[in-house]
């Protein structure tokens, strides 16, 4: 048995993960999916205050509270500066790193440097009667759709779960100066299916830190695969 710990991205809440759930738990895993501080059943906590650190404190507690080990931990899209920061405050419970999709970071920077479309964002927020909040991406025309979902059924849920994000979780700096991180097992999932102008991916170099061939997989799907793919995902993190 393995514990997995799915992160969902900005704008978005534990609940998106729940097509994925109950595939890898018939597969006999334990897994957990939080909503971050300020989305899903925390949406009141959202604040000019939540920030990147709000979030790997929230991971963070959750795996000392559940005293969770040998933690398989996904981060998609924004969650990768999350699952980053949280890896190198306890590298001895993380089994390995998934970037589903997600941002991956080096020590020092923020979301505007792994994807600088987010500049973009804040700016928009600044600009806003609020200043701090980012609402979520508009829905485009097929095939982009809502972070990649065209069902028009599956569109009216993930809009449903949908809620600000924070200025501060793009500004605040990923932490990853702990030299155990290294060691720790890598995989990259690329969402290829059509992605809006502006978003860019960077390469997957060819070692990972700890020295082994980098894992890279391929959904031919949108962004949010957990809602298009699920049973592909699942498959994918399975054969962790």
């Amino acid at each position: 048995m393995s514990t997995f710990l799915l992160v969902h991205g900005a704008w978005h809440s534990g609940r998106c993960w729940e097509r994925v759930v109950p595939l890898l738990e018939s597969a006999g895993h334990r897994v957990y999916t939080p909503s971050l501080t300020g989305y899903g059943d925390k949406a009141h906590l959202l604040s000019p205050t939540v920030g990147l650190d709000t979030h790997v404190e929230d991971v963070v507690k959750l795996i000392h509270e559940e005293d969770l080990t040998d933690v398989v931990l996904v981060g998609h899209s924004y969650a990768g500066l999350v699952i980053s920061s949280v890896a190198n405050e306890l590298p001895e419970r993380i089994a390995q790193l998934v970037y589903l999709d997600a941002m991956v970071p080096e020590h020092g920077e923020t979301a505007v440097d792994v994807q600088p479309l987010t500049r973009h964002l804040i700016d928009q927020a600044a600009r806003s009667g609020s200043g701090w909040r980012v609402p979520p991406l508009p829905e485009m025309p097929a095939p982009h759709g809502l972070f990649g979902v065209t069902d028009p059924v599956d569109v009216a849920w993930l809009r449903a779960m949908l809620s600000d994000h924070p200025v501060r979780c793009l500004r605040q700096p990923v932490r990853l100066d702990n030299p155990a991180t290294e060691s720790i097992p890598r995989a990259h999932i690329h969402c290829t299916g059509a992605q809006p102008e502006g978003i860019t991916r960077r390469p997957v170099p060819a070692t990972q830190p700890n020295g082994s061939p980098a894992r890279v997989w391929e959904l031919p799907t949108g962004h949010d695969c957990m809602v298009t793919m699920p049973a592909e995902l699942t498959g994918l993190l399975l054969q962790l």
